[in-house]
């Protein structure tokens, strides 16, 4: 893993502001909470459309939040002008969610000059753990957020 940067606050308030309000994450009601070098936090507080028919979080939703941590984690460390899109995923179910929130903390593996991996724990409020993943990430040129060329500096100093 490349050495630690310190990311510019204002940087990451751009991106908090740019993401959060994307029609997907909207949809989920999820919520990229922090991110720092190589490191996302996300919330999903469940609702009833986050339920299956026996009454537990859908694993698409468990997974798209895994799939979130692990991008966002890798994306703090990608070079300024590339954009980034989830190649794989694997994920373990290991408990169920029935109410409260999913909390996903995201970290980067690795990021080489093309792929990255990612690895995220989603856990509720008590901390019980409820699911792990693992996600490669592809490095894409060309490929921005909208208004991403007038955010601040990615990187102090």
């Amino acid at each position: 893993m490349s050495a630690p940067r310190a990311l510019n606050p204002q940087w990451i308030a751009a991106v908090l502001a740019g993401v959060n309000p994307c029609p997907y994450f909207q949809l989920q009601s999820m919520r990229l909470e922090d991110l720092a070098w190589g490191r996302a936090e996300l919330r999903i507080d469940l609702a009833r459309k986050h339920l299956q028919p026996f009454g537990v979080a859908h694993g698409g939703v468990v997974a798209s939040i895994i799939d979130a941590a692990c991008f966002w984690a890798c994306f703090s460390q990608a070079p300024v002008g590339k954009g980034m899109t989830t190649v794989d995923i694997k994920l373990n179910y290991l408990a169920p969610a029935v109410d409260g929130a999913l909390l996903a903390s995201g970290r980067c593996l690795k990021l080489g000059r093309g792929l990255g991996l990612g690895e995220a724990s989603v856990r509720d409020r008590t901390g019980r753990l409820l699911a792990q993943g693992l996600s490669t990430v592809m490095l894409v040129d060309n490929l921005a957020l909208p208004g991403q060329e007038d955010w601040p500096a990615k990187f102090l100093g």
